[in-house]
């Protein structure tokens, strides 16, 4: 971050989110005690040059529809300029914000998974018109308006990067890290999950088609992934290997931790449960 206070102040006033900690340069922030994002000041980088490889969006997935409408009220009314779009994916409904250092925000929920639609191991997602105050009317109450769901549980539903070409990004997130795809569009974007879910990743190419690797930049930090346990990490390590990757050992944690760069340079870590 170029603001840490700046920005400290949109996710914790504007997004809802609490501050677990705050040491420092750093500080985190999330909801019922669960870190969600991670805010650190970097004084020597500078934004990203238009068309680079990176952060397109993290979005913050909440338990109902009553505590997105809640978080959506706040933006309304305390930073309106950040809204950027909504829209219905058939499986979720989802609201776009930009941040005030201009990464992408998506703050969404989840239709059960009994109203998802699957054909062929590929998930059925649509962008179809959702009114933000068709929303707010259904599903914002006094008592949501007014705090009362400031502790429901949120978390990182997925994260949305921008990649040089979806080919790679497959090969990488497909082949070697072993996420399932779970949809595509063409040679623009493709979905990534695993256990069944509609997806944990995407990687497109709408603002940066053959973008080379990342130069350090304000924005994406680190993406982190939370594994099963220590066998899933193991295995993962391995096949990253095997695929020609390097991989980072962090002893500290005592053999729990992985880090590995994609082919963006994007930092990625894994960690077992």
């Amino acid at each position: 971050m170029g603001d840490l206070d700046g920005m400290t102040r949109y996710y914790r006033d504007v997004v809802t989110l609490d501050v677990l900690s705050s040491e420092g340069e750093t500080v985190t922030l999330g909801r019922a005690g669960r870190p969600i994002v991670v805010l650190r000041r970097e004084r020597s980088l500078r934004h990203a040059a238009p068309g680079s490889a990176g952060h397109y969006h993290t979005a913050i997935l909440f338990e109902t529809p009553a505590a997105l409408a809640a978080a959506l009220y706040s933006v309304a009314r305390h930073a309106p300029g950040t809204f950027t779009g909504s829209a219905d994916h058939l499986v979720s409904q989802a609201f776009y914000f930009t941040d005030p250092e201009g990464n992408g925000i998506e703050l969404y929920w989840d239709r059960t998974r009994t109203e998802w639609s699957w054909v062929h191991g590929q998930v059925e997602m649509a962008t179809m018109y959702l009114d933000p105050n068709t929303f707010l009317g259904e599903h914002l109450t006094e008592e949501a308006a007014a705090g009362a769901t400031a502790q429901d549980a949120s978390s990182v539903g997925h994260v949305h990067l921008s990649v040089g070409d979806v080919a790679t990004a497959r090969a990488f997130y497909v082949g070697a890290l072993g996420f399932d795809e779970t949809a595509a569009l063409g040679n623009q974007a493709a979905f990534v999950s695993a256990g069944g879910y509609h997806h944990h990743m995407a990687m497109n190419v709408w603002n940066s088609r053959g973008a080379r690797p990342r130069m350090p930049a304000l924005g994406l930090g680190r993406v982190d992934l939370p594994l099963p346990d220590a066998d899933a990490l193991g295995a993962l390590g391995e096949r990253l290997r095997h695929h020609g990757f390097t991989v980072r050992d962090d002893a500290s944690a005592g053999g729990r931790t992985l880090g590995f760069d994609d082919p963006w340079t994007n930092r990625i870590r894994a960690t077992a449960s």
